[in-house]
């Protein structure tokens, strides 16, 4: 199926590891012009090896710490430097911040800044160029927040669903679509620590009905349906990615 989205551009937070890399390289792959943003500029550059190996469109990238309070502004440069016209946005980055219940005041603002204030600030610096163009695609990588324990990034990630949701009202007009992605257990480093050996086999033929955990790809495969024209219909959604974890009909 042609995804339509040869020619396209798109910029990628979170984009040297894990779900954001498989991302960066599925949409490459589709032939879109890719800005690839992360801290570790080994990895960007191994990224920008595989792309090329595998037969994509090389990709641009962007070594930025995503916390620094200028990063929004430094993105957003780089992107229309680098892009001209941005079509695609995708929020990705994220770490898990697991609390007490009485968490430390640090850990609860690192976390809001890191998986909501600054997607939130980079999407604003890019909003008027969708606006003014009468399109673009926006895409929030978010997380499984149905949880029993204190976990900041949860909560900083349901954030995200509100104003993702209240941004898809208000952009419509604009022919602009905003929708989340919503990961269940995916094979990461943010995941590995949590789940290890037979600890993970059990919990996954107990509470996965497909058997397993999931793999960045398959995150990678929904996204970039998601921000391509074959979903030109699709606004204001979470599509959930999780292999069945999941135990609630809504």
């Amino acid at each position: 199926m042609d995804l339509y989205l040869k020619g396209k551009t798109a910029v990628v937070s979170g984009g040297s590891q894990g779900i954001g890399r498989a991302i960066v390289k599925e949409l490459a792959l589709e032939g879109v012009k890719v800005l690839a943003i992360g801290r570790n500029e080994d990895l960007l550059n191994s990224l920008k090896a595989e792309v090329v190996a595998a037969g994509g469109v090389v990709p641009l990238t962007l070594a930025q710490d995503f916390m620094a309070p200028d990063a929004p502004q430094k993105i957003a440069a780089a992107a229309f430097s680098g892009l001209g016209d941005i079509d695609i946005l995708i929020n990705n980055a994220g770490r898990s911040k697991p609390l007490d219940i009485i968490g430390s005041e640090e850990g609860w603002l690192e976390s809001m800044t890191l998986d909501f204030v600054r997607h939130r600030q980079l999407t604003q610096e890019l909003l008027p160029h969708f606006i003014a163009r009468k399109q673009g695609v926006i895409l929030n990588t978010i997380s499984t927040y149905e949880l029993r324990t204190i976990n900041a990034s949860a909560v900083a990630k349901a954030a995200v669903v509100v104003w993702s949701k209240q941004l898809s009202a208000e952009l419509g007009q604009y022919g602009i679509r905003v929708n989340c992605l919503q990961p269940g257990l995916i094979d990461t480093e943010n995941i590995r620590p949590y789940f290890q050996g037979e600890e993970r086999q059990k919990f996954a033929a107990r509470e996965i009905p497909l058997g397993d955990f999931g793999e960045p790809q398959d995150m990678a495969n929904m996204a970039t349906f998601l921000v391509s024209p074959r979903a030109k219909y699709i606004t204001g959604s979470v599509a959930v990615v999780d292999g069945g974890l999941r135990h609630h009909a809504f």
